[in-house]
């Protein structure tokens, strides 16, 4: 058997590295107890929101993005004329780490948001926002000013396209 017949045996033994991971992601996602939600979003999930994942949406598991992805979710750049290479990070974290059904939480920048839901249900995910309410509240200034906060409590989460 000559050299070149030798290596093309092994790299038939051998899968590749894409082969690898999608086998890896397979055994993970046939051992999981229920979906996966997947957290694309710029603030603390709260408890109430958590509580409602696992409630809501069966969600087993709640994966935030590594500190590089939320980097760059939460610096989406303004002046920028399209956003695909900037969120190219962003899907490959998802496509390598999600795997169908599981859930997508993506709220954030309007554009990148449109971006996000879309790559989702391309992968075959399902992609949610949670819904608010919101209660603002008026504070009068001893120096006549008015100050107003404003406190949003989750209601619930609603899938994109429902």
């Amino acid at each position: 058997m000559s050299n070149d017949d030798h290596l093309d045996a092994e790299n038939k033994k051998q899968p590749n590295s894409l082969d690898t991971h999608a086998m890896k992601r397979n055994n993970l996602m046939e051992k999981r107890p229920g979906p996966t939600l997947f957290v694309i979003f710029n603030h603390t999930l709260t408890p109430a929101q958590e509580k409602d994942a696992r409630e809501s949406l069966g969600a087993a598991a709640i994966v935030l993005p590594p500190p590089g992805i939320s980097r760059l979710w939460a610096e989406i750049p303004p002046a920028a004329d399209s956003l695909a290479d900037h969120l190219a990070p962003v899907t490959a974290w998802l496509g390598q780490e999600a795997g169908p059904e599981d859930y997508a939480l993506i709220q954030g920048e309007f554009g990148a948001t449109w971006l996000m839901v879309a790559e989702a249900f391309r992968l075959g995910l399902v992609p949610v926002y949670s819904t608010t309410r919101r209660e603002a509240v008026e504070e009068h200034l001893p120096d006549g000013r008015v100050e107003i906060r404003h406190c949003f409590s989750h209601v619930r989460y609603r899938r994109y396209g429902a």
